[in-house]
């Protein structure tokens, strides 16, 4: 049986700035944080396509957990910190946390459960630090889509038609023309 996660961490190892992304991000002491998205989408997308170079990222998610501050001004507080010791990054830093009153849903228990509300299962995927320092993944819906090239809704996101704007608007499939967008 093929490990997506082992091939996963192998490609991301060709990555020529992830651990120093990785160690800015574990430096601000976030509870239960990762880099998701884009920033590993893409960078496996772009791989598979044997681009040679990276598609530019339009920002860098971070996400984390905080029951106790929920406030946007922390998260603001941690962007100016991550700004000020790498400015060519757009940092985007979320306490899942709060998000849940954002998107109208119940409240959301983990990272990971909020990234199973995302739109595509191929953006619900992150990366994080363990305390030894070994690169983890965080991915709902596993990472065959990613791998086989293939976008869709992830299941519990309920609107069809952002989807579909989405996809159409980021221009994937022009960016990556081997992608394949799976419609329910």
């Amino acid at each position: 049986m093929f490990d997506h996660k082992l091939n996963l961490k192998e490609i991301l190892a060709t990555h020529p700035s992830l651990m120093r992304d990785l160690e800015l991000v574990q430096d601000l002491n976030l509870p239960n944080w990762c880099i998701a998205a884009g920033y590993v989408r893409n960078f496996v997308w772009d791989y598979l396509h044997n681009q040679e170079s990276n598609t530019p990222l339009n920002d860098v998610d971070v996400l984390y957990y905080d029951r106790e501050d929920e406030t946007e001004e922390t998260e603001k507080r941690y962007e100016s910190r991550l700004k000020d010791k790498f400015s060519e990054y757009n940092w985007s830093i979320k306490n899942q946390a709060r998000m849940h009153d954002r998107n109208h849903e119940n409240r959301y228990v983990s990272v990971e459960d909020a990234m199973s509300r995302w739109p595509e299962t191929v953006t619900a995927i992150g990366i994080t630090l363990d305390q030894m320092n070994n690169l983890e993944i965080i991915a709902p819906y596993g990472l065959s889509d990613l791998f086989e090239l293939k976008v869709r809704m992830s299941p519990l996101f309920r609107d069809p038609e952002y989807f579909k704007t989405r996809v159409q608007n980021k221009n994937w499939l022009k960016t990556w023309p081997k992608l394949e967008l799976i419609e329910q």
